[in-house]
């Protein structure tokens, strides 16, 4: 009874990731914990067991006799997620710095090749894919499964929240362009520079602002000025 409740949860955990990374569900909204039932066919139960879940892991937050909100992807968060990440990726390099070694920085070097190709043909899908192959290159040797969950869970905000039908294309070439220092490090066996790089430079939200705003803050590629000064009173603070 306890592994069917659980591959219950299972299931609408899946379906609401599914329907945010759609759309169908907007960032600020409230969720209809009646309809979201009757749409899946099966009680509450399992529906308030994913929505804890989700909550753990921030995509929603639960108020007490107001309901379930989904939550907004802000400047604020982004900034909080990139500090986060390019701290444990860096730490992964240092930590897994025996494993890393030559059949890893040529893998690294095939699929940063692959992503130059992507843009190439404007496929963001591949891109995405790729470019998360490429970290998982190295995150990959870590054992500390904690940590590769936080940074899975982490990237699922940034990029599924929902997931973008376009990209910055100077941002994506920047990026390529960074992964070709980052694996160049990681070829002379300069890890701490390499966890370095990652930290300050990859996954820095202020090296990266000026694309993230774009990203995140833009429609066609022009920033919304009314959305964009909120953006900027929230900037004050961080």
């Amino acid at each position: 009874m306890e592994l069917n409740l659980k591959s219950l949860r299972e299931q609408v955990y899946e379906y609401l990731k599914r329907e945010m990374n759609e759309g169908r569900i907007k960032q600020g909204s409230f969720l209809d914990l009646g309809e979201i039932s009757r749409n899946l066919g099966m009680s509450k139960t399992p529906l308030r067991d994913a929505l804890f879940q989700l909550e753990a892991e921030g995509f929603v937050t639960i108020y007490p006799r107001r309901g379930i909100m989904v939550n907004q992807l802000d400047l604020q968060t982004i900034k909080n997620i990139y500090e986060i990440l390019g701290a444990l990726e860096g730490a992964v390099v240092v930590n897994e710095a025996v494993k890393i070694g030559d059949p890893e920085v040529a893998r690294m070097r095939e699929l940063n090749s692959a992503m130059r190709e992507a843009l190439e043909y404007d496929d963001f899908n591949l891109f995405y894919k790729l470019n998360l192959d490429f970290h998982n290159t190295y995150l990959s040797l870590s054992e500390n499964r904690d940590l590769l969950h936080t940074v899975r869970i982490l990237k699922e905000r940034l990029y599924d929240f929902p997931r973008s039908k376009g990209f910055v294309r100077e941002w994506e070439l920047n990026s390529v362009g960074e992964h070709d220092q980052l694996v160049d490090l990681l070829d002379r066996r300069d890890f701490n520079g390499a966890a370095e790089f990652i930290r300050d430079v990859h996954w820095s939200f202020q090296v990266q602002e000026r694309f993230i705003r774009k990203y995140y803050f833009a429609s066609q590629n022009e920033l919304d000025p009314i959305r964009d000064r909120g953006q900027r009173e929230a900037a004050k603070d961080l």
